[in-house]
């Protein structure tokens, strides 16, 4: 039986990347639908960690915005079209 050399191996992919998962009362989950936050941990070709990042997920809600985000948001594409079909109508392309 041949073994194989390590250095002639591609590298191992799996696990190259590891997401850790945390629900709103701090468990580890799997299901990204239930994370509120959590880390990946990204590894080079030698296991070796390369980068770490952090992230966290909660609701804000803006004092000066009067309605919900969504609402704001929908209101800004309304004004993006009008501005457009504007312009183009002074443009004549309309």
């Amino acid at each position: 039986m041949r073994r194989r050399n390590k250095k002639n191996e591609p590298p191992n992919q799996a696990g190259a990347e590891r997401p850790r998962l945390y629900d709103a009362q701090g468990r580890l989950t799997t299901d990204p639908a239930r994370a509120v936050r959590g880390e990946v941990v990204e590894l080079d070709q030698h296991r070796q960690i390369a980068r770490r990042t952090w992230f966290r997920i909660e609701w804000i809600e803006f004092k000066w915005l009067p309605v919900s985000e969504p609402a704001f948001l929908l209101w800004v594409l309304v004004l993006f079209v009008g501005v457009w079909i504007v312009a183009a109508i002074w443009l004549q392309l309309f």
